[in-house]
């Protein structure tokens, strides 16, 4: 479909998918039986301009928005949905500081960040705080002008590469989710250490890692915003960047869709291939529909954020919820079209599938997006009456 990029996006998609070809795709499968981090694509990545695609001119980037890294993001994941992460993350990461830093906080950050010299990380799940944001236990004590920080971040993307992490903890207990403040630790910090490093189904080119905190003081000029305000800096950061999610699950979609059609049309069963086969020909419809779908859904929200809308976290849900379920979908039955082979690590289908059902878990699960979807209309119907 036509979506009327500009010519300015035109130039980033094709720049993307030029390396997504070219560069990851003959190395994906590689990365993901070894798991380890990517360190020569992001330095593709960061000479060809591309890290700062989303970072405001002023502080070194392009100067396009959540539809600019989304373009990115689903081009680089149709690769290779793990190596994407290593971009995609970091995007999480800093998106923090974009929204609530100072003009010293983000001339200190972003401009690394948009050069690819630095990666960025974001911390908020724990071990008993995933879907429940709100049950938070890494505190951040205040100790003269620091703060002092202790506790641990479970299943952090890129983490123990990231050089910047922006960080949710709990500044007063007493008050809850009120409570709780975002700051920027930087690594090598002292009192900053990584734990576990996990051992994942899938993205597993993508760094997962624990972040452990003992008596880490932080200096104050790294708080995010202000005290309090770590819940809606969390938040707001996260209405943003679930479209890069479901960029991800477009991406990975894709690559699976694309890999069934070409398998498809080599294949000779019967004495023909298979892509004579009504069977097989309705099931590479149905895939094709749903990726164009979740692409319209995704672009829409995209254009959406970055025309200034005031709320969209129902939107944001919506295109996350729908692509990433569509992209489980799709890599299932691309796995169906290449049958026994599709069921081999040597064939990219199984891959795909296996990164593919992150989507649906990672920045908020599904049954959580559920909630917020239901939660916004019910209050929109309120608000109509």
């Amino acid at each position: 479909m036509n979506y009327f990029l500009t010519d300015e996006q035109k130039m980033i998609q094709e720049l993307a998918a030029t390396i997504a070809d070219e560069k990851i795709a003959p190395v994906a499968l590689k990365y993901d039986e070894e798991g380890k981090f990517p360190h020569d694509i992001v330095k593709i990545l960061a000479d060809s301009d591309l890290c700062g695609v989303y970072i405001p001119e002023e502080y070194g980037g392009l100067g396009g928005g959540i539809f600019e890294m989304s373009l990115v993001v689903e081009q680089l994941s149709r690769a290779c949905g793990g190596i994407a992460l290593a971009f995609a993350g970091t995007g999480l990461g800093i998106f923090p500081v974009l929204l609530f830093g100072t003009d010293e906080q983000k001339r200190r950050f972003l401009p690394d960040v948009a050069a690819g010299k630095k990666l960025a990380a974001f911390g908020l799940t724990e071990a008993g705080a995933g879907s429940d944001a709100a049950g938070l236990r890494t505190r951040a004590d205040k100790v003269g002008d620091e703060y002092a920080l202790n506790g641990t971040k479970q299943w952090i993307t890129n983490g123990g590469e990231a050089d910047i992490y922006t960080v949710v903890a709990c500044t007063d207990k007493t008050k809850g989710p009120r409570g709780y403040s975002a700051f920027i630790v930087e690594k090598g910090t002292p009192g900053f250490s990584f734990g576990k490093k996990e051992n994942k189904m899938g993205i597993r080119a993508s760094q997962t890692v624990e972040l452990v905190f003992e008596d880490c003081h932080i200096p104050k000029e790294n708080l995010l915003s202000r005290e309090g305000m770590g819940f809606i800096v969390a938040m707001k950061t996260l209405d943003r960047t679930r479209p890069g999610v479901a960029a991800q699950a477009v991406g990975i979609a894709q690559g699976a869709y694309e890999e069934a059609v070409k398998y498809s049309k080599q294949r000779v069963q019967f004495g023909q291939t298979i892509s004579n086969f009504q069977a097989i020909q309705h099931i590479l419809a149905d895939m094709a529909i749903q990726i164009e779908a979740a692409r319209s859904l995704v672009y829409a929200t995209c254009r959406t954020i970055d025309s200034g809308a005031k709320t969209f976290s129902k939107e944001s849900a919506m295109c996350k919820v729908f692509a990433s379920d569509t992209a489980m979908k799709v890599t299932v039955d691309a796995v169906q079209v290449l049958g026994g082979y599709g069921y081999m690590k040597e064939y990219p289908v199984e891959k795909r599938m296996r990164d593919a059902k992150v989507t649906q878990i990672y920045e908020g699960t599904n049954q959580i997006q559920r909630n917020v979807i239901a939660q916004e209309l019910l209050k929109e119907f309120q608000a109509s009456k």
